[in-house]
C-alpha cells in the first residue's frame, strides 16, 4: 500500500484512542492471570491434600476465591486509572479508595475462610481419632477469632479512608468504661465464661456438683452469661458464670476411681469365723479385675455393735462411671455374702461409718 494513500489524520485518531487498547490489554491480562492462578491453586490443593499437615491445604483452600477477587480488584482499578487519565471524569476519583477497601475485604475474607477451614480440620482430626470434641469451646473460639478479624478490618478500612482511628479507639475506651459500670454483672459473667473456657474445670456433658451452692447435675450448655445444669430429676438450673469464681466445683465425670465403702453386720456368735472370712475376702478383692489394687484395699473387723460385728470393706473401682461402679459394687457384695455364707456365718444388717470413710478416701 502506498503510504501517501494513508490519511494524515489517522495517526492522530489512533494516538487519541490508544487508551482503549491499553484497557483491552489489561482485561486480557486479567483473564490470563485468573486462568493461571486457578490452575496453580487447583494443582497445589490436590497435592497438599495428600500431606499429613492440616494447615497447608487449609491455606490453599481459603486462598482460592479471595485471591481471584484480589486480582480482579487490582486489575479493574488499574484499568480505571487509565480511563481517568484520558477522560478526567470525577467519578473515577473514587477508584483508589474503593480499590483499597476491596483489598482489605479480600484479605478479611481470606482470614475468615482460613479460620473456618482450620476449625473443620481440627474437628475432622478429633473425629478420626475417636476423641471427644468440646463443641462449645470450638464455637466460642470461632466467634472470638472472627470478631477480632472483622474489628481489625473495620479499623484498617477507616484508616485507609482517612479517618483517624486514635479517636475511634479513645471513644471506644470511654464508652467501654461507661458500659462497664452500667453492665458490671454482665461483664462479670462474660469473664466468668472466659475463665471456664480457659481453665476448663468442666465441659458440656460433665456431671458436676457444688455442695455449698446445692448444685448437682449434668452440664447442658455453657453460654457467655449462663451455664445450664440439668439436675437428675430433669430440672434445668440456670447459673450465672460469675458464680463459678466463688464456689468450689466437683467434677464427678473426671473421677478415675470410685470408692466401695461398706460395713457389713455379722452375728456375734460368728466371731470365731471372722478371721477366716477376712482372709478370704481380701484376696478376692485384690484378684478382682475391676478393683484397682494400686489403691487402698481394706478388709477388717471395725467395731462391735449392740447386735452385730461390723466387717469393714473398702476398695476402689478401676472406673469412675457411675452405672458401672454400681454393677461392680453389686458383684463385690454378692461375693462377700457368698464367702460369709460358706463359712457358716450370717449377715444381720448393714451400716456405714461415714467419718471413717472420709478419712480413708482422703488418705488414699
Amino acid at each position: 500500500m502506498d503510504l501517501e494513500v494513508i490519511p494524515v489524520w489517522l495517526p492522530d485518531i489512533m494516538a487519541g484512542h490508544l487508551w482503549i487498547v491499553q484497557v483491552a490489554l489489561v482485561v486480557f491480562l486479567l483473564l490470563l492471570f485468573d486462568f493461571i492462578a486457578k490452575r496453580i491453586l487447583r494443582r497445589l490443593r490436590s497435592r497438599l491434600n495428600q500431606s499429613a499437615k492440616g494447615w497447608d491445604d487449609a491455606v490453599t483452600d481459603a486462598l482460592q476465591q479471595p485471591l481471584i477477587l484480589l486480582i480482579w480488584i487490582v486489575g479493574v482499578a488499574f484499568a480505571a486509572d487509565i480511563v481517568q487519565q484520558q477522560t478526567a471524569a470525577p467519578i473515577f476519583q473514587a477508584v483508589r479508595p474503593i480499590r483499597d477497601i476491596g483489598v482489605i475485604a479480600a484479605i478479611t475474607w481470606f482470614l475468615i475462610r482460613l479460620s473456618r477451614r482450620i476449625e473443620a480440620n481440627i474437628v475432622f482430626r478429633y473425629k478420626a481419632a475417636g476423641e471427644p470434641i468440646d463443641h462449645s469451646t470450638i464455637g466460642t473460639l470461632r466467634k472470638l477469632v472472627r470478631l477480632s478479624i472483622i474489628i481489625t478490618a473495620i479499623l484498617a478500612a477507616l484508616q485507609t479512608l482517612g479517618y483517624g482511628i486514635a479517636g475511634v479507639l479513645a471513644f471506644g475506651a470511654v464508652s467501654g468504661i461507661a458500659i462497664g459500670f452500667a453492665a458490671k454483672d454482665l461483664l462479670a459473667n462474660f469473664f466468668g465464661a472466659l475463665m471456664i473456657y480457659l481453665d476448663r474445670p468442666f465441659r458440656v456433658g460433665d456431671w458436676i456438683r457444688a455442695s455449698d451452692s446445692n448444685i448437682e447435675g449434668t452440664v447442658e450448655s455453657i453460654g457467655w452469661r449462663l451455664t445450664v445444669v440439668r439436675t437428675f430429676d430433669k430440672r434445668p438450673v440456670y447459673i450465672p458464670n460469675s458464680m463459678f469464681a466463688r464456689i468450689a466445683v466437683e467434677n464427678a465425670s473426671r473421677m478415675g476411681n470410685r470408692c466401695i465403702f461398706e460395713t457389713i453386720a455379722v452375728r456375734h456368735k460368728d466371731i470365731d469365723r471372722m478371721d477366716a472370712i477376712v482372709k478370704d475376702v481380701k484376696p478376692m478383692l485384690v484378684a478382682h479385675k475391676d478393683i484397682d489394687d494400686s489403691l487402698t484395699i481394706m478388709v477388717s473387723v471395725n467395731a462391735f455393735s449392740v447386735s452385730s460385728i461390723e466387717l469393714l470393706i473398702c476398695a476402689f473401682t478401676c472406673t469412675g462411671d457411675w452405672v458401672r461402679y454400681h454393677e461392680i459394687k453389686q458383684d463385690i457384695l454378692l461375693r462377700v455374702g457368698k464367702i460369709i455364707s460358706e463359712h457358716g456365718a450370717e449377715i444381720t444388717g448393714s451400716t456405714a461409718t461415714q467419718p471413717l470413710a472420709e478419712g480413708i478416701m482422703r488418705h488414699a
